[in-house]
């Protein structure tokens, strides 16, 4: 696919994600048509419906959009280090490295000011993602092997997170409710507080194309094109988790959206690793801000948490991509 075309694929998702954002000014508990949410966007008057469009829904969407991105930006730089399609940020551990000790922080540190949890869930993130990159050589090892150290990381760490939601009594149903990943009732503080942090990850992955570009070859031949993998690797693996680290205080864990955005990004074709990042970015945001309209539509007056609606999404695309690797896993001898 040319650059040409891939600009207007990255147009028109990102149309489709401002018309999604457009149907989550309409849609909740009471219903806007789409002329008295215009004219409450375009000229605010304080009344009902302004105080609806924006205090509430407008930051909400925006909030959603801005997740998506940082997701998937994690997602696709994650995939791209360990040249494996089965990695994300929750597969790999990062998401629930980054949710345990916010939550514990929560708990038996309550008054630690929320502005630290991102710093928090970066350091809980890191972690949990170089112990399952060390159980997979590195991220270099078989695509089951990074799937299963994952996995294991993260099941360990949400044993932790269950063991302390047990403790925190009345305040449980609040934390599951954020646990399970959505974004009811956000506003415009939580965009600011969670923009610079999805702004680095994007910004970061489209300077650094070139180098994302190399990772794609094995590593004899990018360090044998001048490639100082012991510097890239660590900061690649930081700029993946900054979004998360962001993200995850806000949202919660988000699931599949950092699997399903890269790998739908690829099967584009796209001309160019800056043409995959931003396909990557603009379909991230059109999955998660699509989701959040569905999920605050089709039970109203209730909502169903977005990570159920993403996880409904990027469940089929985990299951296809474990399958399109069975042939070769079992080549392997696995």
């Amino acid at each position: 696919m040319s650059p040409r075309q891939s600009a207007i694929i990255i147009g028109f998702i990102t149309a489709a994600s401002l018309l999604a954002i457009l149907v989550g000014l309409v849609v909740g508990a009471k219903a806007l048509t789409i002329s008295s949410a215009i004219n409450a966007l375009v000229a605010p008057d304080g009344k009902i419906d302004s105080i609806l469009v924006w205090t509430l829904r407008l930051p909400r969407s925006l909030v959603a959009a801005v997740g998506g991105a940082g997701l998937a930006v994690s997602g696709y730089l994650l995939q791209a280090l360990t040249r494996n399609p089965l990695a994300d940020p929750g597969i790999t551990g990062v998401t629930a490295g980054a949710v345990a000790p916010i939550v514990s922080c929560f708990v038996f540190i309550p008054w630690l000011s929320p502005s630290f949890y991102p710093l928090v869930g970066l350091a809980g993130g890191l972690a949990a993602a170089s112990v399952t990159f060390w159980v997979s050589r590195g991220g270099q090892g078989r695509p089951l092997q990074l799937a299963l150290g994952g996995v294991s990381i993260s099941l360990l760490l949400s044993a932790i997170t269950t063991y302390v939601l047990l403790l925190t009594g009345p305040q449980s149903a609040s934390l599951l409710f954020w646990l399970s990943g959505g974004f009811q009732g956000r506003t415009w503080s939580h965009l600011v507080y969670m923009l610079p942090w999805s702004l680095v990850g994007v910004t970061g992955a489209l300077a650094l194309h070139r180098v994302i570009g190399m990772f794609a070859l094995s590593d004899h031949a990018a360090a044998g094109m001048g490639l100082q993998l012991g510097l890239w690797k660590p900061l690649l693996l930081l700029l993946a988790v900054i979004p998360v680290a962001g993200v995850a205080p806000v949202a919660g864990p988000v699931a599949f959206v950092g699997l399903a955005s890269p790998h739908i990004a690829r099967l584009l074709r796209p001309k160019g690793v800056i043409w995959e990042i931003g396909l990557a970015v603009s379909i991230g945001m059109f999955i998660v801000t699509a989701a959040d309209v569905i999920g605050r539509s089709v039970a109203v007056p209730r909502e169903l948490p977005v990570g159920i609606i993403t996880a409904m999404i990027g469940g089929p695309i985990f299951i296809y991509l474990v399958q399109r690797k069975r042939l070769s896993l079992a080549g392997e001898g696995l």
